[in-house]
């Protein structure tokens, strides 16, 4: 029979592209999969997947109640549900799988997407931060297997730990840039022709992330719209600064999409932007979803200076990196890549060979490997 892998996040599944990529991939090679999540009261329906999904309903929504809450439910779950391998996404789950990893003697593995108690939500809370150092160095040097999403955070957790970390890169599905007429594209989403078209899209636009000095750079720049697409932090302040800088005729705001209508608004633009920060060892080191999203639709980027992002982007000659946050150097840099015809078609040639190389159908052979290996 099957191996059974039981899959925990505390996100509410409905946008998580890297455990929908994991739990797939493992459904595909044959094994039985469930992914528990949890649902909140803005949840929208989990669209339908190769794989069980199970998401719980807890009283708390947030804090230590509800991760308290969370842990002790799935811990009880993990207890008496048949499993083979658990697998744990980020240290909010992690002591509810260590527990029962030990107590059911099967393999554990921990997906850290992110440096956890690096995350900038918990740098001006060293209390809360030291509880989760505590769970981190006791559950992580003694989990059996563990992966994360780039090398630099690998490293950190190699010096830290003595602990070996698989790396399984957030990049997407191979989907062959769109050929086709953009403007047909912009006309079925609404948006403007005429325009060039910046896109930042994400799950997670907060602060550090850049996007109020994108937004004003929209000051300085004629015939460009800005797509905003996502949620987080920082959107009522970003509508604030569109408000006062009277920038609404240059700027929309979109909410979350489900993958497949997030890749035509970006299909639909000209260049994808991250701005991230170096304020916190996360944003200093990520290597975010939406950079290979911008490579798979073939559009140029423009970064900030980070080490990871500016590796990719450095080695296929794709884009261009900020050397700050300045609005006027924001707006300068985008108009020069919009302006400058022949490096326009050496980057999209380029990108059709890192959409080629950095896609999820070559990068889950590392996982596939690492489950084989398990048994």
């Amino acid at each position: 029979m099957a191996q059974r892998v039981l899959i925990s996040v505390t996100s509410d599944l409905s946008t998580d592209q890297r455990v929908n990529r994991t739990a797939t991939t493992l459904k595909a090679a044959g094994y039985r999969v469930l992914v528990i999540g949890r649902v909140l009261k803005t949840s929208s329906e989990v669209s339908p997947k190769r794989y069980r999904t199970l998401r719980f309903k807890l009283w708390f929504e947030k804090g230590p109640l509800f991760y308290a809450s969370y842990n002790i439910r799935l811990f009880w779950f993990l207890l008496w549900h048949h499993a083979d391998i658990l697998v744990s996404n980020d240290l909010d789950t992690l002591p509810a799988n260590f527990l029962a990893a030990k107590l059911k003697r099967i393999p554990l593995v921990y997906d850290s997407h992110e440096y956890f108690t690096g995350v900038p939500e918990l740098a001006n809370r060293p209390k809360v931060q030291k509880i989760w150092k505590k769970i981190e160095r006791f559950c992580l040097p003694r989990v059996d297997y563990a992966i994360t999403v780039n090398s630099s955070i690998a490293n950190l957790y190699q010096q830290e730990y003595k602990k070996h970390f698989y790396v399984v890169r957030n990049v997407p599905l191979i989907t062959h840039p769109f050929t086709g007429d953009k403007n047909i594209l912009r006309k079925e989403l609404g948006l403007p022709v005429e325009k060039k078209l910046i896109i930042l899209q994400g799950a997670g636009i907060n602060i550090d992330r850049g996007a109020e000095e994108l937004v004003e750079s929209m000051n300085y720049l004629s015939d460009c719209y800005l797509l905003i697409v996502g949620g987080g932090d920082v959107l009522s302040t970003l509508k604030k600064i569109v408000y006062e800088n009277n920038l609404s005729d240059k700027i929309r705001f979109i909410s979350k999409q489900p993958i497949e209508i997030l890749r035509k608004y970006t299909a639909a633009s000209d260049i994808g932007v991250t701005l991230d920060k170096p304020t916190n060892i996360n944003y200093r080191f990520s290597l975010p979803n939406k950079l290979f999203d911008y490579i798979q639709a073939g559009i140029p980027i423009l970064s900030s200076d980070l080490p990871e992002i500016k590796n990719v982007i450095r080695h296929y000659n794709i884009g261009c990196i900020c050397p700050n946050h300045e609005p006027k150097a924001i707006a300068s840099l985008i108009e020069q890549m919009l302006n400058d015809e022949n490096q326009l078609d050496k980057w999209k040639k380029n990108l059709k060979v890192a959409a080629n190389e950095l896609n999820w159908e070559k990068e889950k052979e590392t996982l596939l490997n690492l489950f084989k290996k398990i048994g």
